[in-house]
């Protein structure tokens, strides 16, 4: 998978932030009926305040090697301006630095946790942190209809795309080797909008290379996207599912799924995976075509999806955890010890080595979760005591394991 995000604050946020005792406006619905719209049952250290919790003495696999289940005691910890919603790409590990939306954006030494490189404008809150080749691409925090690459090793604008005075705010929503692609409301005469437009730019020159208007009533806020080959996927609010070609911008095919999943899906070699309520579905990019499709046990729903590594990683609202081979929707195994523990759901997947960390949602009681990648039993958990009411978010470097939980970003030994 090259990019992925969720772009603009999304009615997901603002449950999330509610759920945490924020007081956040709702977005309103936007109109209705757009046109963007197989096998069954494949198988089955530093500053930074109070003392984490779990900060046992690490052992080899970076966790407590008594037995406890103690998560490891962070080789550093720091306060950042973090500006968060709970989006995956929020949180980048890259060239040394490691990196949280924010304003300043600020990028700390991944080692030491000192700060290396600061932008003053920072990255729009909300906007996706979009890594490809050695260029970090962000929203532009000026406000000036702009999307700016920038070296993630010492913060110097590398590249710069603009669509035109006509538009409005372009965001990123996926990159990949050769294009960048955004999305931007189409200014009226009288500055309003009522549609929007996704394209494409050169990621090396910054020229447009395609430019597509999407239907009426399709929101550009709330898109999560991502690449894979010639395809452009995304999905919105509307319950749409839709790809495109990355060459022309041609509407490939589109259809409505069965419910609403916040707009998290996964892809991996010619498939697009999508949970939907009890089911996880997988479909052909190249024509739509479902060609698996797993259950959840009664009573339970599938949460977000992460292939890393090529293997699929999804837990569903009773805290198993599968891990699944993505290409035929097999189950590799299935684990409850997450349950067991009395942890909570995660919701983002990182590997290093043999362990799979995962990231919960908003809870006093979640945090991170490590995971032996070829059985699933639990090492460890951590959880840094300070009842935040923000989402954890997971990112690593190899060696370290980035967990950042509101305006605090831990390192850990992985």
């Amino acid at each position: 998978m090259s990019g992925t995000t969720t772009g603009g604050t999304s009615r997901r946020r603002v449950l999330r932030l509610a759920g945490g005792g924020l007081a956040l406006a709702a977005l309103g619905a936007g109109a209705a009926g757009c046109r963007e719209d197989g096998v069954d049952e494949a198988g089955s250290g530093g500053s930074g305040g109070a003392e984490p919790a779990g900060s046992g003495k690490p052992s080899p696999d970076g966790g407590d090697g008594g037995g406890s289940g103690k998560g490891p005691k962070p080789l550093w910890t720091e306060s950042v301006p973090a500006q968060t919603y709970g989006d995956n790409d929020e949180l980048v590990a890259v060239a040394g630095m490691v990196i949280a939306s924010g304003s300043p954006l600020k990028a700390l030494d991944a080692a030491t946790g000192k700060e290396r490189w600061s932008l003053p404008e920072g990255a729009t809150p909300g906007a996706p942190l979009l890594v490809a080749g050695d260029t970090l691409y962000l929203a532009s925090g000026k406000y000036d209809g702009t999307v700016a690459g920038y070296s993630p090793a010492t913060g110097e604008e590398t590249w710069r795309g603009r669509l035109g005075k006509g538009y409005r705010q372009p965001r990123p929503v996926a990159v990949d080797d050769r294009q960048v692609y955004v999305v931007a409301e189409i200014l009226e005469e009288d500055n309003s909008s009522h549609t929007n437009v996704i394209a494409a730019f050169d990621s090396g020159s910054g020229k447009l290379v395609w430019s597509e208007q999407r239907d009426l009533g399709t929101e550009q806020n709330g898109i999560h996207a991502a690449v894979e080959g010639r395809h452009l996927v995304y999905t919105d609010f509307k319950k749409n599912l839709t790809v495109r070609d990355t060459a022309t911008g041609r509407q490939v095919w589109t259809q409505k799924t069965d419910k609403t999943n916040y707009g998290f899906f996964t892809v991996h070699e010619g498939l697009v995976i999508v949970p939907q309520g009890d089911r996880l579905q997988a479909y052909a990019l190249a024509d739509g075509a479902r060609e698996w499709s797993l259950k959840a046990t009664r009573f339970t729903t599938f949460k977000e999806p992460s292939v890393v590594d090529g293997v699929l990683y999804i837990a569903d609202s009773g805290r198993t955890v599968r891990a699944v081979a993505p290409g035929s929707g097999k189950e590799i195994w299935r684990s409850e010890a997450l349950a067991e523990a009395g942890f909570q759901v995660p919701r983002q997947y990182v590997k290093a080595g043999d362990v799979v960390y995962a990231a919960t949602d908003l809870d006093k009681g979640g945090g991170v979760a490590a995971l032996d990648a070829g059985s699933g039993k639990l090492r460890w958990t951590f959880n840094d005591g300070s009842g935040d009411h923000h989402a954890w978010l997971v990112a690593t470097d190899g060696e370290r394991v980035f967990a950042l939980h509101g305006k605090k970003l831990h390192a850990l030994p992985a």
